[in-house]
């Protein structure tokens, strides 16, 4: 009675070197946010699979993750996705989308999203969270380190949305839609190991260059992610205390 049901919908395949060190990236997630006495379950959308109409009112939460796909392509996966995300936000369930997740969703809301102006954004980056939001006054956040890698962002959001991040580079860094909503451009569940082994598969997919990667590194090694502090403010926004 009472316990806590989340859901994670997978948006990209593990490779051998993530299922073996984490468990995929379902066991980052779990990692990070699980507590004791919760149930979390996996479905890998991006493979097709996806919970159906009856199972949804057993969660309480979804998670969205990252993915090497574009948020705003139209793959029969992602159009089935963007279906399932307005059900959820219709029906008001707590979603918590990350990287591809938070340009997913934000598509799903309304809002405009594609290629990141300035290019890619790889490494951690300090966002800063707006002076105008009230959300997080409480847990006086004025600024916080996160991991990044993306080249896709959100351009716009619609009018009910309110951006509550944003860093140097991207200017809608994080949102919230309601209380039940929040997209995160960065990945707060990642660390500097995982960021290292995405840069080794970038290079070798001829995505960035050996020299980017390089640079990347050498920043990544003289500063450390908040990431405790974002462990903190993303359970306390799934279950409910932010």
């Amino acid at each position: 009675m009472g316990e806590k049901r989340f859901a994670v919908l997978l948006c990209a395949e593990d490779s051998e070197y993530m299922k073996n060190k984490y468990g995929g990236y379902f066991g980052v997630f779990v990692g990070m946010l699980a507590e004791e006495g919760e149930t979390w379950d996996a479905y890998k959308v991006a493979a097709g699979e996806f919970p159906e109409d009856d199972e949804i009112e057993e969660f309480d939460g979804f998670v969205i993750t990252g993915s090497c796909n574009d948020a705003h392509g139209n793959d029969i996966w992602i159009l089935k996705l963007l279906n399932l995300l307005k059900k959820l936000v219709s029906l008001k369930k707590k979603v918590l989308g990350i990287c591809f997740g938070h340009q997913v969703l934000a598509r799903a809301l309304g809002g405009k999203i594609g290629r990141a102006v300035s290019g890619w954004d790889i490494g951690i980056t300090t966002i800063n969270f707006s002076s105008s939001s009230k959300i997080f006054s409480s847990l006086q956040l004025p600024a916080l380190s996160v991991i990044e890698c993306h080249q896709d962002e959100v351009y716009e959001l619609p009018p009910k949305a309110e951006v509550i991040a944003w860093s140097d580079k991207t200017g809608i860094e994080m949102y919230r839609y309601g209380d039940h909503i929040m997209g995160i451009q960065g990945h707060p569940e990642y660390t500097k190991d995982i960021l290292s082994h995405l840069i080794d598969r970038l290079i070798q997919r001829n995505l960035i260059k050996d020299t980017y990667g390089k640079e990347v590194r050498t920043q990544v090694e003289a500063c450390e992610p908040d990431n405790e502090a974002w462990k903190r403010l993303c359970t306390s926004f799934l279950k409910g205390g932010l």
